[in-house]
Formats: structure tokens, sequence, C-alpha cells
């Protein structure tokens, strides 16, 4: 029987079944729990997915941190919108572009590590509730930070404070200890398909 064919008294106990079971479910689970986050994969969209994160916790009042690992140089328009939250949000953009541009292996690990740094007094801090480290996972694996630093950084986090980790080629570690990880998948891409280059309001 397909769904076009099912009655209102039909769908009516369908729906009723299925209340009762998602209500077990939810019955069965931990309130709450802060999350390490990681939006990784070759697809775009990890750090925009992060970003709605970011508006949902300030929209409830709690402090948020972003550190930026690598496109620091772009200045981001994100930035420009989120200043207006400056007395809940601190921004920090400190990578100095893609390493193609720099091309200084030792400046970008040097940026990388002051940006983990920076990064780390955020997550040790119980007043952020969710800290954003974008592009982290570029500098990971580039090598410019030590995996291993990295996570134990991150089980001292706060119980309930939230931490989200983007960019491609998140490490297989990163991914282990994670709560929660999602994969964007590359379909199409302007760039690549019509030679469209990275618009405002789209890329940055």
């Amino acid at each position: 029987m397909s769904e076009s064919t099912v009655s209102n008294e039909q769908h009516k106990q369908k729906m009723q079944r299925r209340k009762e079971v998602q209500e077990k479910r939810l019955a069965e689970k931990i309130p709450e729990k802060g999350l390490i986050i990681v939006n990784t994969g070759n697809g775009k969209g990890k750090t925009t997915a992060a970003l709605g994160m970011v508006m949902r916790s300030l929209g409830h009042g709690y402090k948020v941190a972003i550190v930026q690992f690598i496109k620091g140089a772009w200045e981001p328009a994100e930035k420009a919108v989120l200043e207006r939250w400056s007395e809940q949000l601190k921004f920090h953009a400190m990578g100095e572009g893609f390493t193609w541009e720099t091309q200084d292996r030792e400046r970008d690990t040097e940026k990388a590590i002051a940006a983990w740094e920076k990064g780390l007094d955020y997550i040790l801090n119980p007043e952020y509730r969710l800290v954003l480290l974008d592009e982290v996972n570029i500098a990971l694996k580039l090598g410019y930070l030590d995996i291993n630093t990295v996570i134990q950084g991150l089980k001292q986090k706060p119980a309930d404070s939230h931490v989200i980790l983007t960019g491609r080629g998140a490490p297989a570690e990163l991914i282990e200890i994670a709560d929660l990880v999602t994969e964007m998948s590359l379909v199409k891409h302007p760039f690549r398909e019509q030679g469209i280059k990275a618009q405002p309001g789209i890329e940055f």
C-alpha cells in the first residue's frame, strides 16, 4: 500500500505509533553532553554548517569563540556580520591565507600553533559554550599541528561545552574521538565544472 492510498485514520494510527517509539527513545537518552563535532570532506559547506551552530548558540545567549586557521588573510564577510555580537563572540582570524599563497612552511606552522594555543584557551574556559576551530583539520593534515596535542587538549574541555573542528582531511584519530562527524561530499562545483571563481556571498 502506497502512502497516497492510506486513509486519514490509518495515517493517524501510524504516526501515533511512531510518536510512542520516539518518546520512548528520548526518555532513554542523556539530556545534555558537550560534543566534539567534526565537519570534513571535499564538499562545500563545512564552515557554513558550523556557523549555523554558532548562530544558534548566540541566539541562546551563550558565549562563543571562533579561531580561524589558514584562511585568516581573507578577512571574511562572516567576521563583519558576527562582530555585531561582540559581547558574546570572540573572533580570531589567525592564518595568512592558503599555503600556496604563503609558501612558508615554518611561518605557517608558527601561525597554526599560535591559533591552536588561542583556541585551547577558549576550550578550557567554562564561560564559552561553543568553540569553532575553523580549518584546523587542514593544519593537522599538513603536519602544522600534532594530532595528539590537539586530542589531549580536547579531552580537557568542560563537560557541557562544544568544540567544532572543520576542514577537509580530518585525521582518523580525530574522527575516532568525535561525537558527531559529518563528511561533505562533492558532487558538482562551479569552479571545476564552469570555471567560475569564488564569489562574495557564496564562498566568502
